[in-house]
């Protein structure tokens, strides 16, 4: 009598580090946004500053998962190394799981809860360095330029984090200093931002086979640049920062149009990412601008250069490259049909509606409907993208 072993059936889910965390990314991404919006319009009450809920939760539960997924996948290719564990990058996106949940459960019930949450995010936080750190020392590629820029953006956001639990943690100790404004400005501009952009500089370029000759100094110009920026937004050294703006979009720009990417002859999956990457000099350009008013109209446009950067350029390279690495990494052709193409022209709809909020309340127009306009286009936006993508990630499921 014969007997045919058994196999265990694979969990498509997890055969890839960026399903589960882009998933995570996406779920959380709608989460978060909702309890802020419900926070900010008084409906609920928080443990935690509505600001600070906003700002640490997005940057630490939903584009640390989003880029860790995109990293988790591509970063060994970057240093030509092994390929990660499934037994690490699950433990970690566990970890994610079980930090957020604490986080936002302490969120409703306790502030202490929400610091563990806090501590255990870190944590996993920790491990993904590591393993990317791991990464960028055993990989046998010669020239690491590119992995040691992604690699420093990690530290800020490790010590980024650290602040924001600081922060919380400092009710206790009643400490007299404000943070706040690093922490948000380093997790922010170093962290996020320039993670964003490394990745961008790097893959961009490639994606659209430009022939430009690799310009050594430009990453660490636009690093040195950035770092300024950060620490005069931090201590509001406005004119300075106006400065800096201008140089940095100027410098950026002039670089970008060398690489001649030709944005309107590539496809949709090609040309969503040069409109990302050509949102960031767009966006502090208006930053100069925003600035410049606020110093001379006594106002304030309520952190509407922030959220340019965040919408348009880091939700717009975020969705065209996780649009990408889904559809590639599945075995399909990573090709934007008439679906995707709308999704990608909607990001700059929600750019455009929180833009519209943020003059809203800088002249006083009365119209604060419009942060429900911003924030539902801004989660329908998520709903659509997972609707139509989760599939891919969880069964490997086939577009058609």
């Amino acid at each position: 009598m014969k007997f045919q072993a058994k196999t265990e059936k694979q969990n498509y889910f997890l055969s890839q580090p960026h399903q589960p965390f882009f998933i995570l990314g996406i779920v959380t991404s709608i989460i978060m946004m909702l309890i802020f919006a419900l926070s900010y319009k008084g409906v609920i009450s928080l443990q935690m500053e509505n600001l600070n809920f906003h700002v640490y939760s997005l940057i630490f539960i939903v584009l640390t998962n989003v880029f860790t997924g995109f990293l988790f996948t591509t970063f060994p290719r970057f240093c030509q190394s092994e390929i990660i564990s499934k037994r690490y990058y699950t433990n970690v996106f566990y970890l994610n799981i079980v930090g957020s949940l604490f986080f936002l459960l302490g969120a409703f019930m306790s502030h202490a809860l929400l610091v563990i949450g806090m501590a255990t995010l870190l944590l996993s936080q920790i491990f993904i360095v590591l393993k990317l750190q791991n990464i960028y020392k055993t990989g046998i590629m010669p020239m690491k330029e590119d992995p040691f820029w992604i690699l420093t953006a990690q530290y800020f956001g490790l010590l980024g984090h650290v602040l924001f639990i600081f922060i919380e943690i400092n009710r206790y100790l009643a400490v007299e200093i404000n943070l706040f404004n690093i922490a948000v400005n380093l997790s922010f501009y170093m962290y996020i931002v320039f993670l964003g952009f490394s990745v961008a500089q790097r893959m961009i370029p490639f994606f659209s086979h430009s022939h430009a000759a690799k310009n050594e100094q430009f990453i660490k110009i636009v690093f040195a640049l950035f770092l300024l920026k950060t620490l005069l937004s931090a201590y509001e050294i406005k004119i300075a920062e106006i400065i800096i703006d201008i140089l940095l979009a100027s410098y950026m720009l002039k670089e970008f149009l060398r690489w001649k990417l030709s944005p309107f002859n590539s496809p949709a999956i090609l040309w969503v990412l040069h409109l990302a990457l050509f949102w960031l000099p767009a966006a502090l350009f208006l930053s100069a601008l925003s600035l410049t008013a606020e110093l001379f109209l006594n106002t304030s446009f309520y952190f509407l250069n922030i959220h340019l950067i965040a919408i348009g350029f880091i939700t717009t390279i975020l969705i065209g490259f996780g649009t990408r690495v889904t559809l590639g990494h599945s075995g399909q052709s990573p090709h934007a049909d008439k679906f995707a193409t709308n999704i990608f022209w909607s990001i700059q709809v929600v750019v455009l509606l929180r833009a519209l909020y943020s003059l809203n309340m800088a002249f006083g127009w009365g119209l604060n409907f419009l942060f429900d306009i911003s924030f539902t286009a801004w989660t329908v936006l998520f709903l659509v993208w997972g609707g139509r993508y989760a599939k891919v990630l969880i069964f490997g499921s086939k577009i058609v």
